[in-house]
């Protein structure tokens, strides 16, 4: 069964459980009126309808933007349900074993009702709120005097996942405030298309205008395994940007940059990385800038050294706490890591968004590196 086929069949699956469990779990339990209770019930079966064609609009349709990004909030909502059982379980459990009389119960049990509401209706805002804003950028100095006192300047985006909400008007803003920095090398690490590059060529296309001293350099994600691989890279190169394909490029005689495949490779069965093919050619006294999408890359380095590794996919977990299931799987959040004596790696945050345009605690950024 394909992923375009499976992965919308497990997450429909996944979200119909969670809204069954919040029904069953949450609002049946409300000290709130019946009136708002049959509002709710009614809200969650239009918001798993919501879900649905969210999923559908991403494989198969293509609705106006307005209803897309309503669609879209549903899996944001979806989310924020998952959490929100939990949270109320552990209130009820509270409401059970806290010594109180009838009374007094009663009145803890329609408080921290409301409270429970008021506070879902405030995260959901402030995730939508922070989702709208334009990416920071955000300076980071990483001193490992490589280069005899010069220095370069790299700047890094990752996960802008091109498609949907991401248009060609985000794509060209985007452009411009990197070509502001006046970078010397500008590194795209993964992730940068969601969707056939038939459907989003045009807002791709605003990607030829990068403008920097030594060039663009790209290296896949695990969504463009989703969309047409081979199509997507093809058209990449077009707009004279170098893609990295398990290799590596000198740049002024200074140091290395290499690029791998994603991880996702291996499960797809094609583009799969190979550190060996990028690196073993490369001298070891060289320094040497590895773009990899996945941080958990480090667990695959097969012995080799590069001095500085740029990698994104966690998006900085996008949505607050989510970021404690993606540090389940991947070993760096965000932000900048030493790996040893006089190595790092930086963990871009993402400058788009996966699924819902929200973010909470994890603002999108476009990252300004000095590497000395």
């Amino acid at each position: 069964m394909s992923i375009q086929i499976l992965f919308p069949l497990i997450a429909t699956l996944f979200f119909a459980m969670i809204h069954y469990l919040t029904y069953t779990r949450v609002v049946c339990h409300l000290h709130i009126k019946l009136q708002t209770r049959i509002a709710l019930k009614y809200f969650l079966i239009i918001n798993i309808i919501s879900i649905i064609g969210y999923l559908s609009s991403r494989y198969l349709l293509s609705p106006p933007k307005y209803i897309y990004f309503v669609l879209s909030l549903s899996i944001g909502v979806g989310f924020i349900l998952f959490m929100s059982t939990i949270l109320y379980e552990l209130l009820r459990l509270m409401q059970r074993v806290v010594p109180f009389n009838p009374e007094k119960r009663a009145f803890f049990k329609r408080s921290s009702d409301l409270g429970f509401l008021s506070l879902g209706s405030a995260y959901l805002g402030a995730a939508v709120l922070e989702g709208s804003k334009d990416p920071i950028v955000n300076f980071v100095d990483v001193k490992q005097n490589r280069f005899g006192g010069k220095s370069y300047t790299i700047v890094q985006i990752s996960d802008m996942h091109i498609g949907g909400l991401i248009d060609k008007k985000f794509v060209a803003a985007s452009v411009a405030a990197i070509n502001h920095l006046n970078p010397d090398l500008i590194a795209i690490t993964g992730d940068l298309s969601d969707a056939h590059i038939s459907i989003i060529q045009d807002s791709v296309d605003e990607l030829r205008h990068l403008k920097s001293r030594f060039g663009t350099y790209y290296v896949v994600g695990n969504h463009e395994y989703f969309h047409a691989i081979d199509a997507t890279v093809e058209h990449v190169k077009t707009l004279g940007i170098h893609v990295l394909e398990n290799s590596a490029v000198s740049i002024n005689n200074d140091f290395y940059i290499a690029g791998v495949n994603d991880l996702f490779g291996f499960r797809a069965d094609t583009y799969l990385p190979d550190i060996t093919k990028a690196m073993g050619n490369i001298p070891p006294e060289i320094p040497t800038l590895l773009l990899a999408h996945q941080p958990k890359f480090v667990e695959y380095l097969e012995g080799f050294t590069p001095s500085l590794i740029l990698s994104g996919h966690t998006h900085g977990g996008q949505i607050w706490p989510f970021h404690y299931l993606v540090s389940l799987t991947q070993p760096y959040l965000k932000g900048l890591y030493p790996l040893g004596s006089n190595r790092h790696i930086y963990v871009n945050s993402g400058i788009g968004f996966w699924g819902p345009p929200m973010r909470l605690a994890a603002q999108a950024e476009i990252t300004c590196i000095t590497w000395s």
